[in-house]
């Protein structure tokens, strides 16, 4: 009977002292959630671009004694694909600052009647643009906004045709230079590897020029063509890390 009651006696004081020790037990706290990786715009890239670009042309013709015969403008529009290479250096946070030079091959081109003589048209043609710019933009992580400007170049051609038969009397090239704006965004989907779209505008003034031959819409005139181009094109570029000031960040805990 007395090893019955120490026993029960005995059974009574673990049940009290067990919710004692358990909540004398350490809780083992969640880990803290990881902090979002902070993307680096720093460092060369090299990608490619396509798009779309249209070009508007005003031409006149300025004969001997100074005279300007206006005959129109057009605009015209086409394909764009090509590349760009550059550098970007990021700095104080989200500011990123940048170089690039793009080059792209155009396909825009206009043929339309003369207004001072039908029997003739003029027929202009874009092949090449090329863009060397700087940048200004901030980044929130993955995301960049950027403004750009500085020089741009285009490769043209101008023809003067008869209307009905296509026969060309008279063409020159000319490579022109001015200057360009633009704006873009660009996303950063992997650590190397960012997409991105943009646009430009390209102010290439005008320029006097004459053909090989004597004009056949005004005799002895030169040309007197202005050109504007705007392009919006896909990017996409692949950083590489050399000359970066610090490594690739990671997520921290």
């Amino acid at each position: 009977m007395k090893k019955f009651l120490l026993g029960t006696v005995g059974l009574i004081a673990l049940s009290i002292s067990a919710p004692a020790l358990a909540a004398d037990m350490a809780v083992k706290a969640p880990p803290p959630a990881p902090l979002p990786v902070i993307y680096d715009w720093s460092g060369f890239y090299i990608g490619g671009n396509g798009g779309w670009g249209q070009s508007r042309n005003c031409w006149d013709f300025v004969d001997v004694v100074g005279g300007v015969f206006s005959d129109g403008c057009r605009d015209r529009s086409g394909g764009l694909v090509g590349g760009q290479i550059g550098y970007r250096w990021q700095w104080g946070g989200g500011w990123v600052f940048g170089v690039e030079a793009q080059g792209d091959w155009a396909d825009i081109q206009n043929t339309r009647a003369s207004l001072i003589n039908p029997l003739f048209s003029t027929q202009v043609k874009t092949d090449g643009i090329g863009l060397f710019t700087g940048q200004i933009g901030y980044a929130w992580n993955t995301s960049l906004l950027y403004v750009k400007g500085g020089a741009a170049v285009t490769s043209n051609s101008f023809s003067v045709l008869d209307t009905f038969s296509g026969f060309e009397f008279a063409s020159f090239s000319s490579t022109r230079w001015g200057g360009a704006v633009g704006v873009g965004y660009e996303y950063g989907f992997a650590p190397n590897w960012s997409v991105g779209v943009e646009y430009d505008h390209l102010f290439m003034g005008d320029a006097n020029n004459s053909f090989t031959v004597v004009n056949p819409i005004v005799a002895g005139a030169l040309n007197r063509i202005s050109q504007d181009v705007d392009m919006v094109t896909l990017r996409v570029n692949y950083r590489f890390n050399w000359g970066t000031p610090y490594s690739p960040p990671v997520a921290r805990y």
